[in-house]
């Protein structure tokens, strides 16, 4: 199996500090669904593993969404007349609306207000709001101190650019050793939050660094991007090879104190579906499964009909559940490294799991093969089978071609990890073979 260094609790517990250290690193950056900071943030993850970027032009369609002006920002303040910033973007980044046009205005409170945005039931906390694909601008601010603002006048100053640009993708590219493929997409969009969304983009970035020294049977690419368009602008630059895609997830909100939870695609059935119900469900994780909405993160794009891909979503509280959602009490102080560790090792385990399992057939079916000739069966009789030799039988007996892995472990009720070996046992034996690629399609050893 895939990834065991982080499926024990050792494994994790140490790639979780490795992930908490790059989050620190990307904490401050100002990001956007385009611009700089996300390139920043890029440069920072290609530390970890290695990245293939693209730069997709403004302009660009994606179905019915097209890629918007690049967004850029120096500075951001509301000054009174004496020049005391009252609001300072240098201060903390959520303090602007994340893509709000230049501007340079002297106006009173009540001009103001309009683009003032604070949270009077959290008056203690900077919440996080956008206009991606509306020209305008903004400030954001505690309510406290929005209630202590005098009548003004105040100097409105948004220092940033919208101009024909890119929109930055990257992918981390495990190369398998079959025409098979699966994806993790974590969005890249956020500025500084952390449980939303740095812990996806530190997972995933030591997940595939990880998996990359092994030798996976999927090509698995680790996609990082900006939310909706993003996963829009790969879905549209890769209709090609949707075809060879087995199973995929998105990932964020990993950090948090919340329980574990998976939802299921749009199909509801997916391979996907079943192996993180069944992940989920072992200790110590004891996980929630929930249906599919239409609503969310990048899964609902996967998901969309036109696709229907095998993509479910793994965070732990959702988007909007927590009280510190979008907001600046979404620090690094949210993020708990044991709630971070135990996210790992589950999208580890998923992960695992996904690339190990496949349709097996009997090429003995006709009566029991004698496996003690071939050295899998105990010598000495009377006894009854071991552990290992129990799960030889049961996917000897089950390997009709209709039964993947999954359900052979689930039939038989032993651990799906000593069902694969059994079944790697058997195929190193020519006693089963695998279906899932037929011959000719199997690819060379992974690079």
């Amino acid at each position: 199996m895939l990834l065991q260094g982080l499926t024990t609790e050792a494994g994790s517990i140490e790639a979780a500090t490795g992930a908490f250290g790059l989050m620190t690193e990307m904490y401050p950056i100002c990001r956007s669904i385009t611009g700089d900071g996300v390139r920043r943030t890029l440069d920072l993850v290609a530390r970890r593993t290695s990245l293939d970027r693209a730069e997709i032009p403004s302009g660009t369609p994606a179905f019915d969404w097209e890629v918007p002006l690049e967004w850029n920002i120096r500075d951001a303040y509301l000054a009174d007349l004496e020049g005391r910033r009252v609001i300072d973007f240098q201060a903390h980044n959520l303090h602007v609306v994340n893509y709000s046009a230049p501007v340079d205005r002297t106006m009173t409170l009540e001009e103001l207000q309009p683009h003032l945005h604070s949270l009077p039931d959290q008056p203690n906390w900077i919440p996080y709001r956008t206009t991606y694909y509306r020209e305008s601008w903004g400030f954001c601010l505690r309510h406290r101190d929005r209630e202590a603002l005098g009548p003004g006048p105040y100097r409105a100053v948004v220092d940033s650019t919208l101009e024909l640009g890119h929109l930055t993708l990257a992918e981390s590219i495990v190369e398998g050793s079959t025409s098979g493929e699966a994806i993790v997409y974590t969005h890249t969009c956020h500025p500084s939050l952390a449980n939303d969304n740095l812990t996806g983009i530190a997972v995933a970035a030591a997940l595939a660094d990880a998996l990359r020294v092994e030798r996976p049977r999927l090509t698995w690419r680790f996609i990082f991007g900006p939310g909706t368009i993003g996963s829009l602008v790969w879905l549209s630059r890769n209709e090609h090879r949707l075809s060879r895609l087995r199973a995929g997830l998105t990932i964020g909100l990993l950090g948090d104190a919340g329980p574990l939870r998976y939802k299921r695609s749009r199909r509801g059935d997916t391979v996907t579906d079943r192996v993180a119900a069944y992940v989920l469900a072992r200790e110590p994780f004891n996980g929630r499964v929930t249906d599919f909405e239409p609503y969310g993160y990048d899964e609902r794009q996967f998901c969309s009909p036109g696709f229907d891909l095998p993509i479910g979503r793994i965070t732990r509280s959702p988007n909007g559940t927590y009280p510190e959602y979008h907001t600046s009490a979404d620090d690094l102080s949210l993020v708990r490294p044991d709630k971070l560790a135990e996210s790992i090792r589950v999208v580890a385990q998923t992960i695992a799991v996904l690339d190990a399992n496949r349709r097996v057939l009997n090429l003995s079916s006709k009566g029991e093969p004698r496996l003690g000739k071939r050295g899998l069966y105990g010598t000495l009789g009377g006894a009854g089978p071991g552990e290992f030799e129990h799960a030889l039988l049961w996917v000897l007996s089950l390997a009709d071609g209709s039964n993947d892995l999954l359900a052979i472990a689930g039939r038989s009720g032993i651990a799906f990890e000593l069902i694969d070996r059994a079944a790697t046992a058997l195929e190193q034996a020519a006693l089963v073979r695998t279906l899932d690629e037929p011959p000719g399609q199997q690819r060379g050893s992974a690079t």
